[in-house]
């Protein structure tokens, strides 16, 4: 029994060694590209990182997997049934976003801003999220779980 029991310990520690490790190379994958976004149009990368990692439980989505779909952004799509837009590459997904973001009324006077909660609230009161406030709370647990 005890011999289980340590197999067991060790098969649950593997497989969190093995979430934590996924985490890290699904941030670490879209860094890059997010921080030349956050110069682009001035929202900071750990919210751009922490809101795709959060709609995409980091990479393992199906609308990511199948629809290159990273912030669970709705539309059209020639692949699947689902209301989930479609893209033909991550990086054409986290440009739509931040594209979106750059067109809502509260962009204008948060642009440059590092300042996350600022951004978490606006981006959720602008219809991006049904439940704001849980929505920002998770956000900003997502960010202090990767490393934001």
């Amino acid at each position: 029994m005890r011999s289980f029991n340590i197999k067991l310990l060790m098969i649950f520690v593997l497989l969190f060694s093995l979430k934590i490790s996924a985490q890290n190379s699904y941030v670490n994958q879209y860094k890059p590209f997010a921080t030349e976004l956050s110069q682009e149009f001035g929202i900071p990368t750990s919210v751009i990182l922490s809101i795709a990692f959060m709609e995409t439980g980091g990479g393992t989505s199906s609308a990511c997997k199948v629809l290159n779909n990273h912030f669970g952004m709705t539309g059209k799509n020639d692949i699947n049934n689902s209301r989930f837009k479609s893209f033909t590459d991550s990086k054409a997904s986290y440009r739509a976003f931040c594209e979106w973001v750059s067109k809502k009324k509260f962009y204008q006077n948060l642009k440059g801003s590092q300042n996350h909660n600022e951004w978490f609230v606006a981006i959720a009161s602008s219809g991006y999220s049904t439940k704001p406030a849980e929505w920002k709370q998770k956000l900003n647990l997502v960010m202090k779980k990767i490393g934001l």
